[in-house]
């Protein structure tokens, strides 16, 4: 038995404005489009409800094709630093937090971001420990590739003013040699591996706090990496597949595999594409270089506003080679992150040195500057790139000073990127951005900076209907499922995402503004705005 789906516009997404009148599903799939008379007639005998949209806009379930799913849940548990405007106010929301920590128990903060501060200075350990002497503290930046430690949590990390550096990573210090308590990109974990470890319990209430909040935001799925960070593979495996049973809790999950945990996956018998309906396992993730706020991106070109700064490498280059030969041996395809023009560049070479041979699809995590040797491997290249469309709301007007205005023509290209046949999906890096799939909609149409509301490199701007493709068959292309997902077509996934109003009538400003009425897996309604009233 199945349901009738009509009584408002219902985009395919095949080709642009093309919308039908009514769709029928049957056991979690997209049985015929069509006419309502028409499918009412084909399939009256077998019709167990009509789902009367009552004006309201279906669209493809969206997906968000790369994220952090445990670390969205806990920001939502945790201390949100992320909407701060000074140091002064992180100073006193950490003070009023550490008010109910017992000695020793960690103080842990999420997303600070100086950019966004009118004293944009990078707050030094002697005042974090001024706000909290005996309790350890972790503050990380909303990049995800610094964190603040203060002196008691490097006192139980073992860490002193002689702890090198680790390759991929630095222990920023003074003038005098002395550690400030600013970790970037891998010597994160320095201070990470010093924290007690989460139960399986944990994980698995995080994760069903971030799905739903996801759902609540319209994502039928979402690409995560997670697997490497809450005490080893097995165990958060496990938490996400109990997590997501498909029973009380249905959403689909895809599971990047972190580089240092694929031998770990391989020893329990599991490859790619493996799990269940709602969790499955997805490429390797491998970091190829930093972030542009910490100027840890690998640029092929100095910074700007940090003169003989290029970035760096998170692995050497003979490494990072032995990482995707490693993957190529057990036929995995590789999701790397790359931000710089100089990391796309010799991922993109080692791909094309590489290729796969089964069908599965590589991606580039970000790709957020491009040079046009760069864009141009990409485009011969059977490769996927996860933007963030965001990430333009965010980072300008300061991503100018980190690189000037001559290379800013090839920064967030997406438009140069589509026009080049590059496929592109679409996401938030959530819970580095907000995980708002129409708020990233709008950053992909308008390109309008949240700081100073100017637009930037207009000529980059998408139209809604390639802004919205991000999100359904870009995201279904990432993971090869482009002809069972993102389209709302006869035997594609009954996925889909139901908005109060119809985004292609509403002007573009608005789109952020648009209420999510339903999210449907399966056919079945996982959430419903009205019972919530």
């Amino acid at each position: 038995m199945g349901k009738l789906w009509f009584g408002g516009p219902i985009y395919t997404m095949d080709n642009e404005r093309e919308a039908v009148e009514a769709v029928y599903t049957e056991d979690g799939k997209i049985k015929a489009v069509g006419t309502y008379e028409r499918l009412y007639h084909d399939f009256y005998d077998k019709i167990e409800s009509e789902m009367n949209l009552k004006g309201k806009t279906m669209l493809p379930g969206l997906v968000d094709s790369h994220m952090h799913l445990i670390g969205h849940g806990e920001k939502l548990l945790r201390l949100d630093l992320s909407q701060m405007k000074s140091p002064e106010e992180v100073k006193e929301a950490l003070k009023n937090r550490t008010a109910n920590l017992s000695t020793d128990e960690w103080l842990i903060g999420e997303g600070w971001n100086e950019n966004q501060w009118v004293n944009p200075k990078i707050i030094p350990r002697a005042e974090l420990d001024e706000v909290s002497p005996d309790n350890p503290m972790i503050l990380t930046r909303v990049c995800r590739h610094a964190v603040l430690a203060n002196s008691r949590a490097m006192e139980m990390a073992g860490i002193d003013n002689q702890t090198p550096d680790p390759q991929g990573g630095v222990i920023v210090r003074d003038d005098k040699g002395k550690a400030t308590g600013f970790f970037l990109d891998t010597a994160q974990e320095l201070i990470k591996q010093a924290m007690p470890d989460v139960s399986q319990n944990y994980l698995e209430q995080v994760i069903k706090i971030a799905v739903d909040d996801l759902l609540r935001k319209g994502l039928v799925g979402g690409h995560t990496e997670d697997l490497n960070y809450y005490g080893g593979f097995l165990k958060t495996y496990q938490a996400f597949i109990n997590a997501i049973n498909g029973e009380n809790q249905k959403f689909k999950a895809h599971l990047l595999v972190h580089h240092e945990v694929m031998d770990d996956m391989i020893n329990e018998g599991l490859s790619y594409r493996d799990g269940t309906n709602y969790v499955e396992l997805g490429a390797v993730k491998i970091f190829s270089d930093g972030a542009l706020g910490g100027r840890t991106a690998w640029l092929t070109e100095e910074y700007r506003d940090d003169p003989g700064n290029y970035g760096f490498a998170i692995h050497t280059f003979e490494d990072l080679e032995k990482l995707i030969r490693d993957a190529r041996r057990n036929d995995l395809p590789v999701a790397v992150h790359a931000i710089g023009d100089r990391a796309v560049y010799e991922v993109g070479k080692l791909l094309k040195k590489y290729p796969l041979k089964n069908g599965a699809r590589d991606r580039i995590i970000h790709g957020q500057i491009l040079n046009q040797e760069a864009l141009q491997l990409l485009s011969d290249l059977p490769v996927v790139v996860d933007i963030q469309p965001t990430f333009v709301s965010s980072d300008f007007p300061w991503a100018i000073e980190r690189l000037g205005e001559d290379r800013i023509n090839f920064a967030y290209a997406w438009k140069t990127m589509l026009d080049s046949n590059v496929l592109c999906a679409g996401s938030s890096d959530a819970p580095i951005e907000d995980a708002d799939p129409l708020a990233g909609i709008q950053a992909a149409v308008l390109r309008k900076s949240s700081y100073d509301e100017k637009v930037y490199t207009e000529k980059e701007r998408l139209s809604l209907f390639e802004a919205v493709k991000l999100y359904t068959t870009g995201s279904a292309s990432a993971i090869a499922r482009e002809s069972e997902r993102g389209l709302i077509m006869d035997g594609y996934d009954a996925d889909f995402t139901i908005l109060e109003e119809d985004l292609f009538q509403t002007g573009p400003e608005k789109i952020h503004e648009i209420g999510v009425a339903m999210t449907v897996i399966d056919g079945e309604i996982v959430y419903d705005a009205s019972s919530e009233m």
